[in-house]
């Protein structure tokens, strides 16, 4: 099939027999050199890294709390932990009302509606908190009459009086 084609690879392989065959005193380091960037290609493709497995961990138990601590260390030291929690969060919603006031002032003074920007910032955060509430939910398992009957459904929004749900919004 070959041998009438332009792409024969036997009379090249005749010539460079024939050419390879006369007493060259540079034949043998030609033909190294010429080899030696495909053993190096082959020697770089061929190798293989192995990672070992790494080492299985050394389970510990939580070594910071005292073991002897009482159900009652317990409860203080939760206790404690919501207080700080509790501060860090009023801080924040001080810092972003803080925020919010001099954006307020820089609204004002570039001639911006800002009671309509606030009003739909207020509706923003409400829609958050409230997907947010249906997230956790949902995550719980929760259906909404079951959450809380008080808060939620039809006959919470029939009721007189304010809804507490709508209390929560800043």
């Amino acid at each position: 099939m070959l041998e009438n084609s332009r792409f024969n690879p036997a009379p090249g392989i005749k010539d460079f027999w024939t050419e390879f065959r006369k007493p060259n005193p540079y034949r043998w380091p030609l033909l190294v050199l010429s080899a030696m960037p495909f053993m190096g290609l082959l020697y770089v493709m061929s190798g293989e890294t192995y990672y070992r497995e790494p080492e299985r961990p050394r389970i510990t138990y939580i070594t910071t709390f005292d073991p002897t601590r009482t159900d009652a260390d317990i409860m203080a030291s939760n206790l404690a932990n919501q207080e700080v929690k509790d501060l860090r969060e009023a801080d924040e919603a001080e810092r972003a009302q803080r925020k919010r006031d001099l954006y307020k002032a820089l609204g004002a003074a570039a001639g911006m509606d800002v009671e309509e920007i606030e009003r739909q910032a207020d509706e923003a955060r409400a829609a958050e908190e409230a997907a947010q509430e249906a997230r956790r939910d949902a995550m719980f398992g929760r259906a909404s009459e079951d959450a809380g009957d008080v808060s939620q459904g039809p006959a919470a929004s029939d009721a007189p009086g304010p809804n507490p749900a709508e209390s929560n919004t800043p």
